[in-house]
Parts: structure tokens; C-alpha cells; sequence
């Protein structure tokens, strides 16, 4: 049998599983907004970034990793992440939340400004690893998508795939989705070869996340 380009990422072992666990069991804390280049904090340690378009739920996935429910704020707004985020994780690592992309309910001018900041970054920030974008999961890799995914592949910046809010469809459309998902991510160089399937709403890959995470150090 000939395997799936682009599998689901294999539940972790025990070892990586305790690993991930570990990572983010101490306190994740808020550093800052950032609204302009000149703002990132120092380029010290390893990060991780969370992409997606509005709406897609970085928010609630970031706070069901950290287990704290208010860290990011989560709203049924798009658009309300309108700066790029920074959490300390623990000495070693940011998480990094960023601007939704794609609709917003912002004035035109400050959406360009996101994007502007959103495209600064992904090329210009040498300590991050990995950059998770997220899809959800009813819906696939949509047009807006495809533009940060480009903008990742022109930057040379690896980027996962994680689908989310998993609960909230069936096996059968699912199936259909990661058909589309899988074919969208084939033509995209900077895509890692895994998918991580979630959902913050049942805690399903979230403890595969947090293990890929802790693998990256």
C-alpha cells in the first residue's frame, strides 16, 4: 500500500508525550504586543508561530496548549488578534501568536498594516523554528490561505499544518477535507510532511502538538 503524502502525525510515545507535557506545564506568561518591526523582543531564543486566517481559533488552541483559558484572547469577533503576540513559554522559547489574516472587521488600512507586519516577520525573524498555520477543519486550505503559505515558502520558513475544531465535523467530510488539504500542501515547498489533526474543545492532538513542540529545542 502506497502512504498518504502528508499522514496525520502519530499520537506521541510516552517519553515524547512526558516531554511535551513538561514544556508547558510551568507558567506561559503574556510578554507583549508588538505593532511594528522595531518592537520584537530580542531574537534570543527558539519560537514557534501560530498562523491562520480570522476566526480559525489560534486563540482557543493556544490556550487549551498553555492550559489557560484567558492567556490568549479568544473572541467570536475575526479580527481581534491585531498585533503580534508574544508569550514566554519558559526561558527557552516564544510562543507567538499573529495577526488573523483574511477578513477582519478592521478598517482596510489597519488590515494592510497587519499584513505588512504579518509578511516582516515570517521573512525577517531568524530564532523561528516553525510556524504552525491553521485550517479548519470543515472547511480546508481556502484562497486567502494559499497567500500565507506562499509567503512561508518565499521566506524559507517551515510550516505544519494543524487542523482544528475536528469535533465539529464528521469522519466521511473530514476524509474530504484532508483529501484537499493533502493536495494543496503538496505544492507548497516549506510544508513539513505532517498534518496534526486538534480540537481545544476535546483536547484531541493537543498532547501531539505540544510533543512536536518540545521536539523542535
Amino acid at each position: 500500500m502506497t502512504a498518504l503524502p502528508f499522514p496525520l502525525a502519530e499520537p506521541p510515545d510516552a517519553a515524547a508525550r512526558e516531554a511535551g507535557r513538561k514544556l508547558f506545564a510551568g507558567d506561559v506568561t503574556f510578554l507583549k504586543g508588538v505593532v511594528a518591526m522595531s518592537g520584537l523582543p530580542p531574537a534570543d531564543r527558539l519560537e514557534v508561530c501560530f498562523a491562520g486566517r480570522s476566526n480559525v481559533g489560534k486563540s482557543t488552541l493556544i490556550n487549551a496548549l498553555t492550559g489557560q483559558k484567558s492567556l490568549a484572547r479568544a473572541s467570536n469577533t475575526p479580527g481581534r488578534t491585531q498585533e503580534i503576540n508574544f508569550f514566554v513559554l519558559n526561558p527557552e522559547h516564544y510562543l507567538v501568536d499573529l495577526p488573523g489574516y483574511g477578513y477582519a472587521n478592521a478598517p482596510l488600512a489597519v488590515v494592510e498594516r497587519w499584513q505588512a507586519l504579518l509578511k516582516a516577520y515570517l521573512r525577517g525573524r531568524q530564532t523561528l523554528r516553525r510556524a504552525f498555520v491553521l485550517i479548519d477543519a470543515r472547511h480546508g486550505i481556502k484562497p486567502v490561505d494559499e497567500e500565507i503559505l506562499s509567503l512561508l515558502d518565499s521566506a524559507a520558513v517551515t510550516f505544519q499544518a494543524v487542523l482544528t475544531k475536528a469535533d465539529k465535523v464528521k469522519a466521511a467530510a473530514r476524509d474530504t477535507v484532508l483529501t484537499q488539504v493533502r493536495e494543496k500542501l503538496a505544492t507548497h515547498p516549506a510544508a513539513f510532511p505532517e498534518i496534526v489533526l486538534t480540537s481545544a474543545e476535546t483536547g484531541d492532538g493537543i498532547p501531539t502538538l505540544r510533543s512536536i513542540i518540545a521536539g523542535l529545542a
